[in-house]
């Protein structure tokens, strides 16, 4: 345990890389105040610029968000209707429990489709993001399971990490997670008197049995163990957490953050161009000292022969800077495979045909199911470790996340119809055709009802 404490704060290589590229992913997407407080960042500042004059940029500064709102378009669009989770196995007690963490899944009322919804934003954002399942702690051991059931010990829940969080890893030979170190800081407000604010860090590391958590209150405290023992999964020998990750041609961020960086500053540059051409500077054509102020306090003193003008490329520097701002927002939504609703249809290369669009939006379907893939396949390790840890007699699989269009369900069911008339002699595939209908048909319906439409499905009986 001392060598844990003492190494407690090391940062993983690769986690000190990304850090700072975290956190300007985090900013671009979220825009507004967030990135205006760090906009001295990601203005560039101009060779031999007065420092007012920057100051001043710095303080007119906007940001034409496009990579915030590609980014919730997919969420929204991905999850429109929650995955099917699909139980199979007569454990009543556990279908209750499913039921219950399906609608509250992190003891804070967030229900499962939105917990991975937030999850997906964040990977899309960051490139992945992490999930802990964790058990409610108490003191002494439970001797039956309905002294666990009954105590809450068996009531499994989802913590979220950010990559920001988890600060140190290992994995063995296979690929399997040794050991990882997630560390969190808030400001808490102190209980004596006086009730000042101080940051408080805390660090939890998690091996394949056991945990620690650490405390450290304010910046010169000392780093103290306030809590450990055995975690959830012990029994299965596995790290409690799990990492949603997209592939780097599908980390939307990572794809457009420098052509978003370059767009944020040539808008703002030439909405200061803009600005300044408002306001007309005097011209002083005078060999004697003028120390008078006019105009908006700027003016220019030239002799009676001097002259003095601006170069620009031909063609009017102002019409080549805006249409470079229309191509530089076509090619943020064409990495992120939107060009269809980049929205410039004034722009020659988008009149295009109703049958060219359709190819356009077809291949954003297919990065959509792709996300929804990785999204179920996260799901799917989460509730099979809670499966195995309870110790259920049930088994879990999870679908949907595959229709994106409203016309997609009556194309579903036009397809099962043609399955079903084939005539093929197994209950089990019409049992299974008319679950799979039914919850995508009910996908807002609480996962109690669904389960009730699925026993009911099970009970009936079928003729070929």
């Amino acid at each position: 345990m001392e060598g844990v404490m003492q190494n407690i704060n090391r940062e993983h290589p690769e986690y000190i890389a990304r850090k700072a590229m975290w956190r300007q992913y985090k900013d671009l997407y979220a825009g507004g105040e967030r990135l205006r407080a760090n906009a001295a960042e990601y203005l560039v500042r101009r060779h031999k610029e007065p420092g007012e004059v920057y100051q001043e940029r710095l303080n007119r500064v906007f940001y034409e968000n496009y990579i915030g709102s590609i980014v919730d378009w997919y969420a929204a669009t991905l999850i429109r209707r929650a995955p099917v989770v699909l139980f199979e196995g007569n454990d009543g007690a556990a279908r209750n429990y499913y039921n219950l963490l399906s609608s509250n899944c992190d003891l804070k009322g967030t229900s499962l489709s939105e917990f991975f919804r937030q999850r997906f934003v964040q990977a899309l954002v960051c490139g992945c993001s992490y999930i802990v399942v964790d058990f409610p702690r108490a003191n002494g051991a439970a001797l039956t399971r309905a002294e666990e059931d009954a105590t809450g010990r068996s009531r499994a829940y989802l913590m979220e990490y950010s990559p920001e969080e988890v600060i140190n890893w290992n994995y063995d030979d296979a690929g399997g997670l040794e050991w990882a170190v997630i560390r969190t800081s808030c400001l808490q407000q102190s209980k004596v008197t006086d009730a000042k604010w101080e940051r408080e860090t805390r660090w939890i590391y998690y091996d394949r049995e056991n945990y620690q958590i650490f405390r450290k209150a304010g910046e010169a405290g000392p780093t103290e163990l306030i809590d450990e023992g055995q975690h959830g999964l012990a029994a299965m020998r596995r790290v409690p957490l799990f990492r949603m990750q997209v592939s780097e041609g599908l980390w939307l961020v990572n794809k457009a953050a420098l052509l978003q960086l370059e767009h944020f500053n040539k808008s703002n540059a030439l909405s200061w161009a803009l600005t300044m051409g408002l306001f007309a500077t005097p011209v002083i054509y005078s060999e004697r000292e003028w120390n008078q102020i006019v105009g908006e306090s700027y003016y220019i003193q030239l002799g009676p022969q001097d002259r003095f003008g601006w170069t620009e490329p031909e063609g009017k520097v102002y019409q080549i800077a805006a249409d470079n701002l229309v191509r530089l927002k076509d090619e943020i939504y064409r990495v992120c495979y939107l060009m269809n609703q980049a929205g410039t249809p004034s722009a020659g290369d988008l009149r295009v045909s109703g049958i060219s669009k359709q190819r356009d939006f077809s291949v954003t379907q297919e990065v959509l199911r792709a996300y929804g893939d990785a999204v179920k396949e996260a799901l799917k390790q989460v509730l099979w470790a809670i499966v195995t840890a309870r110790q259920d007699g049930i088994t879990i699989d999870v679908s949907g996340l595959d229709e994106f269009d409203i016309d997609d369900f009556s194309g579903e069911l036009d397809d099962a119809k043609k399955l079903l008339d084939l005539g093929i002699g197994s209950e089990t595939l019409k049992k299974q055709v008319f679950k799979n209908l039914a919850f995508k048909y009910l996908c807002d319906a609480r996962q109690e009802v669904k389960n009730r439409v699925a026993e009911e499905i099970d009970g009936m009986s079928y003729t070929s």
